[in-house]
């Protein structure tokens, strides 16, 4: 969770990018309004990695097991590199070619990333499925509970921007980055330092 939520953090220094296209939430000092980064991007992003990347061995109480050489051996180098660049190369590609909101680039790249995780790590595919799913419901639930205590919190998007779609008070947008993010991110560990995880849970 550590080394995950240290590389996560940093994306939190990409704020500028989404405010105010995407949002313009308050922040401490003012000073997303005055700088358009935050303090809370960079504690927000540190808690999602951690929890996104953990989240699926934590719940059905999984055990990372080592590849061997020989399994290290067969992976195919270029396809991890592919999928490691995927997400800022699809990212920066949408966002500096196209007008879509960067929300939309985001979501894209992290979904093209997670699938390149999957082509090149065919193993992880549950990994990555159930880990965007039990994401989705973890970040589902957070922003109904913030909803619920701090109603305003919906003017924090820009709507005229967005879909329109709301669950329950919570974006469409929001709910479709959670799934591609908790889908990439549960099995960037894994992915990169050549873990593997059983089908079953270990007592």
């Amino acid at each position: 969770m550590l080394w995950a939520s240290f590389f996560t953090m940093l994306t939190g220094l990409t704020e500028p990018i989404f405010v105010p296209r995407y949002w313009s939430p308050q922040s401490l000092f003012n000073l997303s309004a005055t700088t358009h980064f935050d303090v809370e991007s960079l504690i927000f992003s540190w808690g999602v990695g951690g929890i996104g990347s953990a989240l699926y061995e934590a719940i059905l109480n999984l055990k990372h097991i080592r590849m061997d050489s020989c399994e290290q051996k067969r992976e195919r180098r270029w396809l991890h590199l592919l999928s490691l660049v995927s997400l800022p190369l699809v990212f920066s590609t949408l966002y500096f070619f196209t007008n879509i909101n960067p929300i939309y680039c985001l979501t894209v790249g992290l979904l093209v990333g997670g699938l390149t995780a999957i082509a090149c790590r065919p193993d992880l595919l549950w990994n990555a499925l159930i880990g965007g799913l039990l994401f989705l419901g973890l970040y589902f639930t957070m922003f109904v509970l913030i909803l619920a205590v701090f109603p305003d919190f919906i003017n924090s998007w820009n709507h005229q921007a967005l879909s329109g779609i709301f669950v329950i008070g919570v974006p469409l947008e929001e709910l479709t980055y959670a799934f591609a993010f908790g889908m990439m991110w549960s099995c960037v560990y894994e992915h990169i330092r050549y873990y593997t995880l059983p089908i079953k849970s270990s007592h």
